[in-house]
């Protein structure tokens, strides 16, 4: 009877631990092991990552007749100003404001080029793909990003001399780079290009469109909380393992059911006596942590009452797996899983020291052949 309870009790105790298991999580914050495309992302608050941007430089319109002047007669100061969110480390949207003089040239007036002073406003509201994020692991320290960008907008050059006002709509793209200078600062160049209507000039020379090339260079200011959070996806082997426990308690306790509850006829039976004992528990542990689940400590519980009952010397060998993280780094994480176990069996169960070795294998080798189930510590004991 005793047996059969202590067996439910077990099985009770393993489906409040994959319960559990189910619904923790470890973030890492600011950065991801696989790429952006295949990293899970926390969805910030409203508030959180939002920039700013200003920035100068130059604009040139390109159409018409401009070709036929020197390049440093066409070109012109170029403000611009935007505001925008990222929504993930790889997608974001800003809207952008942008104008100034704009230089045009109309060859019409016999050989000499006639110069037409333009002044114009525009804006347009973007998409940006931050490639660096999307194609590479994540990471908000990262110095250099580069980021492509689509647009929409539109374009008003103003009435000046005896040319009439013109708008536009306009299609925008281009590629902004980013040098990170802090945690809230990074520099940015940027080269754009905005496709017009023809007649945005009021010169019509049979071309389809007039186009603006811009190049700038400026300051973007992070507002709020600027980086992301990754959530980790539930380690599968850790649960099936943990459910097939579950189902072998079950059909132990099913088959302890069918006997009798006493055996009063039953031969004393003399113990006997013990040559060899042989334990190996294993400690399984989350991505990138050294710190032991509450569904571990069975195990760990297990190897104690082991070692009390049988003297035996222990053996704490600590692992890594092999696909995130440097050779270097995945040893000193395995020697910190391995003393955090030893620890627990000292400070917890009271296992002498002397009873306890440390060893630590790093990613170098593999005791399994499933790459999760190698953030492990193995604790095998002989006597």
């Amino acid at each position: 009877m005793y047996m059969k309870t202590k067996v439910f009790s077990l099985a009770v105790f393993l489906c409040f631990a994959f319960a559990a298991s189910a619904q923790e999580y470890q973030p890492q914050v600011g950065y991801s092991t696989e790429t952006g495309a295949k990293a899970n992302f926390k969805k910030n608050k409203a508030g959180d990552n939002w920039f700013f941007s200003l920035a100068g430089g130059g604009a040139m319109l390109i159409g018409d007749d401009n070709d036929k002047a020197k390049i440093g007669d066409r070109l012109n100061i170029n403000p611009q100003i935007a505001f925008g969110k990222w929504f993930k480390p790889y997608f974001g949207f800003r809207v952008q404001l942008t104008g100034g003089p704009l230089v045009g040239y109309d060859a019409d007036r016999g050989e000499k080029l006639f110069k037409q002073k333009n002044n114009y406003v525009g804006a347009h509201a973007d998409l940006l793909f931050d490639v660096t994020n999307l194609l590479t692991p994540y990471n908000e320290a990262r110095v250099f990003r580069l980021i492509p960008w689509i647009g929409m907008g539109y374009a008003q050059r103003f009435k000046n001399q005896d040319i009439s006002r013109t708008e536009t709509p306009t299609f925008n793209s281009g590629i902004l780079t980013a040098f990170r200078l802090s945690k809230r600062i990074d520099l940015n160049v940027e080269l754009q290009g905005s496709l017009l209507n023809e007649d945005f000039n009021r010169i019509y020379k049979y071309h389809l469109t007039d186009f603006i090339a811009q190049g700038t260079v400026g300051l973007t200011f992070k507002l709020g909380k600027s980086d992301f959070e990754v959530i980790e996806s539930m380690d599968y082997a850790l649960l099936n393992d943990l459910n097939n426990q579950i189902n072998t308690l079950r059909s132990a306790n099913d088959e302890l059911s069918k006997r009798p509850q006493s055996c009063p006829d039953c031969p004393q039976v003399v113990p006997a006596t013990i040559v060899n004992n042989y334990a190996e528990n294993v400690v399984y542990f989350r991505l990138n942590s050294s710190k032991i689940d509450n569904n571990q400590q069975i195990n760990i519980y297990n190897t104690a009452q082991f070692m009390k009952e049988n003297k035996a010397p222990i053996k704490v060998i600590g692992y890594a797996d092999k696909k995130t993280g440097t050779s270097a780094y995945n040893l000193s994480l395995s020697e910190k899983r391995a003393r955090t176990v030893a620890k627990e069996l000292i400070e917890k169960y009271g296992i002498s020291s002397d009873q306890i070795t440390i060893e630590w294998k790093g990613s170098d080798v593999q005791p399994f052949s499933e790459n999760n189930w190698n953030r492990v510590v193995i604790m095998t004991a002989e006597k």
